[in-house]
């Protein structure tokens, strides 16, 4: 028998609304208030949201744990399955001596801790966030900040701040296709949509993160920066979403605001450098400046610019990022998703749910002759070849 939605069941608008938000509230209350570990929050989150839905809702129960099995399948895969080869592109960068040698050559390229703030948290960040998503940008960034000299929660502060503008195409659009398989809105004018909407907000977090950090003075020692970085990364956010779709969006805009702030600073640099505890300081000595830092400064920009090609020991330390950035760029055309589904994309109807579920209006328009409500299709894609952590697993090999 197929169930028929109901958006208030309990006769008040906005009681329905309290009570379908709970497991959220749980969730998050769990792990802000409670102190939780997050696989308990998440337990308990879930458990409300399945109580809520069979009693409040009246939702069958094989609706309902059919709802939690492919929620929970598709966490693992495709999600897990590119935080876990993200992850495995990072470790092997560390091991190899590319991520050390990155953090130098940006302590060396940029020894203001204020262009360092969005360099690494906002520029690189964004591209981490565009090819991993879910906490990872965050957790990578934040490191770096701390091997650069910052404390540990300055650093994730920053970090966060900094990872606000690039989230609804995060995780190689996550966010815009699962909404696209949510509402069954075409998914190109969604990421189409997305990207006219969020420029505005790219621009203005590099003034934001900076003003967080070194205070309105300090964010104005470095406009010009913030303002290059912001619509760089604005200007290319909304032309790949537009032209390209959602796949890509991040990894670009992430690469042409680094790109663009490596060439301003071939010609510009502030009057004043600031170390890492936030102290402006107007004599750029040694003594100021971290250590590894240190030797960069009697460099004119030109010179510091050049020596983004060296490595010390290890490789070239932007060539895992770039083949990254390559692979998802390929990943993410149509027709190549198109042909490897076509080779090898089971799909595996979920149990009790499939075809069992019902939106009645507003959510869609109110049905006709020639136009009635069919149920909701539940068919897990297990669409190894085209999914985009085989893509960065490629990249990472």
């Amino acid at each position: 028998m197929i169930w028929s939605q109901n958006y208030n069941p309990l006769g008040t608008a906005w009681l329905s609304t309290l009570i379908a938000a709970l497991p959220v509230v749980v969730l998050l209350g769990g792990l802000a208030l409670g102190h939780l570990r997050v696989w308990v929050a998440a337990l308990l989150g879930l458990s409300t949201a399945l109580g809520i839905a069979l009693f409040a809702f009246n939702m069958p129960v094989s609706a309902a744990l059919g709802s939690a099995l492919y929620g929970g399948a598709y966490g693992l895969f495709p999600i897990g399955w590119i935080i876990l080869n993200v992850m495995f592109l990072h470790a092997l960068a560390v091991h190899s001596g590319c991520f050390e040698a990155l953090r130098r050559q940006l302590a060396g390229f940029a020894p203001d801790a204020r262009i360092q703030v969005i360099l690494v948290a906002y520029a690189f960040g964004g591209f981490i966030e565009g090819s991993a998503g879910f906490g990872a940008p965050v957790a990578i960034t934040a490191a770096m900040l701390m091997s650069l000299g910052f404390k540990p929660l300055q650093a994730s502060t920053l970090a966060l701040i900094a990872n606000t503008a690039p989230v609804a195409f995060g995780s190689v659009g996550i966010p815009i296709t699962t909404l696209a398989q949510v509402t069954g809105l075409d998914v190109l004018k969604l990421s189409a949509m997305a990207g006219r909407q969020l420029p505005l907000f790219s621009l203005l977090i590099p003034f934001w993160v900076v003003w967080a950090y070194a205070g309105w003075r300090g964010m104005l020692g470095v406009w010009p920066a913030a303002l290059v970085a912001g619509f760089s990364f604005g200007l290319v956010q909304c032309l790949v979403s537009n032209l390209h779709g959602p796949w890509l969006v991040d990894t670009a805009a992430g690469l042409a605001s680094m790109l663009s702030l490596v060439i301003l600073l071939r010609y510009w640099r502030p009057k004043t450098l600031w170390k890492p505890e936030g102290q402006p300081d107007t004599d750029p000595s040694p003594d100021v400046l971290p250590k590894e830092t240190a030797s960069s400064t009697s460099k004119s920009p030109a010179q510091s610019t050049a020596t983004l090609g060296l490595a010390g020991h290890a490789p070239n330390p932007w060539l895992p990022w770039l083949l990254l950035a390559g692979c998802l760029y390929i990943w993410g055309l149509p027709f190549m998703k198109q042909r490897m589904d076509q080779t090898l994309a089971p799909g595996v109807q979920v149990p009790g749910l499939h075809e069992q579920v019902q939106r009645t209006p507003p959510v869609v328009p109110e049905p006709t002759e020639d136009a009635p409500i069919a149920p909701e299709k539940a068919v897990y894609q297990l669409n190894l070849l085209s999914a985009t952590g085989t893509g960065i697993l490629l990249a990472s090999l």
